[in-house]
C-alpha cells in the first residue's frame, strides 16, 4: 500500500530501547502489533470488564473485544488516509493494556487506595505494562516496542497536560516529546476508541435492557441509522445491529471527511509536520462532534448510571479498593515474588507493587482473591 508523506514510516523507525535486528519479514510496525497480540496482558483483556462484570453476561463487551473492535475501525480510516495501518493497529490493541479489573470502576478503586502514593492512570500503566512489566525476552524488560509506538500509548488521549509519574520518568529516559501532537496513526486510534466505545455501548445497554428502541430516536446520528433499520425490519435484534453498524459507518465516513479536510489545510510532508500542529488532524466535523457529545450523554444518564449498573460498580471499586488498601499495610499478604519485592508497609516501593499486582488481575482474580482475604470461610 503506498503511504501518504505524512505517515510514520515503517522504514525508518526512531528506534527501540534495546538495539535489535531487523526482521526480515516483518516491518518495525508489525513486529510491535504482533509483540502485543502475544503479550500476557492482551490475553488477560478477555477477562477484564468494559461494562458489565463478567459473570453477567456472555455477549456484553470485555476489554479484549473492544480492543478488537477499535483495531477494526482504526484500521478503516487509516487505510482510507493512507497511514500506517500496522502502527494504527498495534496502538488500537495497546490502548486499554493498563486498566485494571472492573473497568473505571476498579479505576476508580485503584486511585483512592493509592492517592496517597501518586494514584492510579491507566495510561500510565499501559505504558508501564509494555516497557517494564511483561517479560518476554531474556535480555529486557517490556516489549521494546518502537519510539512511536510508545508516543502513541503515552499520548492515548493528546499531548498530557500533567503527564503522570511514571510517563514523565520514562520521558527522561526515552524522550517522547510530550509537548507535540501525537503521530496520526496514534490520533486515528484514539478517535476509534470513542467511536467503538460509545456504538458498542450502546449495543450493550440495549441488549441488556437499560434503555429502549424508543429512547434513541432523538439521538443524533442514531436516530437517522434507526429509522432506517426499521424500515427494514420489524425484529428488535436485527433493528439494534442495524442501527449500530450504521452509527459505526458514519462517524468513520465523518471522521475520513473532516481529517482530509483538515490534512488539505495543514499540507503536511512529514509525520513531523502532524506533530508540529497547533492540534490533531483527525477528528470529527463539529455537527459529527455534537452528535458525539450526546451519545455520550445519554450513555451517562442511561446506561453507567443506571441503578443496576451503580450497584454493580459500587461493589467491584471497593473490592479493588479493599485489596490495595489491605496490600499496602500487609504486603506480608501478597503472593509469591510480589511479597519478596514489596518494601515494608507503607512504602512508595509497597504502593507501586500492590499497582501492578492489581493491575494485572482479571474480573474473576480479583473477585477470587478478595473472597481469599476477607472471607473467613474461604481458603487463603
Amino acid at each position: 500500500m503506498h503511504l501518504a508523506p505524512y505517515a510514520s514510516d515503517p522504514q525508518r523507525p526512531r528506534g527501540r530501547q534495546f538495539t535489535e535486528t531487523a526482521s526480515q519479514t516483518r516491518s518495525s510496525f508489525q513486529r510491535d502489533r504482533d509483540r502485543v497480540l502475544h503479550s500476557g496482558a492482551f490475553r488477560k483483556l478477555q477477562y477484564k470488564t468494559q461494562v458489565f462484570i463478567t459473570h453477567e453476561g456472555d455477549f456484553y463487551r470485555t476489554r479484549l473485544t473492544h480492543s478488537l473492535e477499535v483495531a477494526q475501525i482504526a484500521r478503516s480510516i487509516a487505510r482510507g488516509l493512507g497511514l500506517d495501518e500496522d502502527l494504527t493497529e498495534a496502538l488500537a490493541l495497546a490502548h486499554d493494556l493498563g486498566h485494571p479489573p472492573f473497568g473505571h470502576a476498579g479505576e476508580a478503586g485503584l486511585n483512592a487506595a493509592l492517592i496517597d502514593y501518586g494514584g492510579f492512570d491507566h495510561n500510565a500503566q499501559s505504558l508501564r505494562t509494555v516497557t517494564l512489566l511483561e517479560h518476554r525476552y531474556a535480555g529486557f524488560d517490556g516489549l521494546n516496542l518502537t519510539w512511536e509506538t510508545l508516543e502513541g500509548i503515552a499520548k492515548h488521549n493528546g499531548p498530557p497536560e500533567e503527564p503522570p509519574d511514571y510517563i514523565v520518568m520514562f520521558d527522561r529516559a526515552f524522550q517522547l516529546d510530550l509537548s507535540r501532537q501525537a503521530s496520526a496513526e496514534a490520533q486515528v486510534a484514539a478517535l476509534a476508541d470513542d467511536i467503538a466505545y460509545h456504538a458498542h455501548d450502546l449495543d450493550d445497554g440495549w441488549r441488556a435492557g437499560l434503555f429502549g428502541t424508543d429512547d434513541l430516536g432523538p439521538i443524533p446520528v442514531v436516530g437517522e441509522a434507526l429509522s432506517e433499520a426499521k424500515a427494514v425490519s420489524d425484529e428488535v435484534p436485527r433493528i439494534r445491529a442495524h442501527t449500530v453498524r450504521q452509527v459505526i459507518g458514519s462517524f468513520v465516513t465523518g471522521t475520513l471527511a473532516e481529517s482530509r479536510r483538515r490534512i488539505s489545510t495543514l499540507g503536511p510532508t512529514s509525520s513531523d509536520d502532524i506533530r508540529r500542529a497547533a492540534g490533531p488532524v483527525i477528528g470529527f466535523a463539529e455537527d459529527l462532534g455534537r452528535a458525539n457529545q450526546a451519545i455520550r450523554e445519554f450513555l451517562n444518564e442511561r446506561m453507567y448510571r443506571h441503578w443496576h449498573v451503580n450497584r454493580m460498580t459500587r461493589k467491584v471499586e471497593l473490592v479493588v479498593r479493599d485489596m490495595a488498601q489491605l496490600f499496602v499495610e500487609r504486603p506480608d499478604l501478597l503472593r509469591g515474588d510480589w511479597r519478596d519485592r514489596a518494601g515494608p508497609p507503607g512504602t512508595m516501593v509497597t504502593a507501586e507493587i500492590v499497582r501492578d499486582y492489581i493491575a494485572g488481575m482479571t474480573d474473576r482474580f480479583a473477585l477470587d482473591e478478595h473472597r481469599r482475604l476477607f472471607d473467613p470461610h474461604s481458603a487463603a
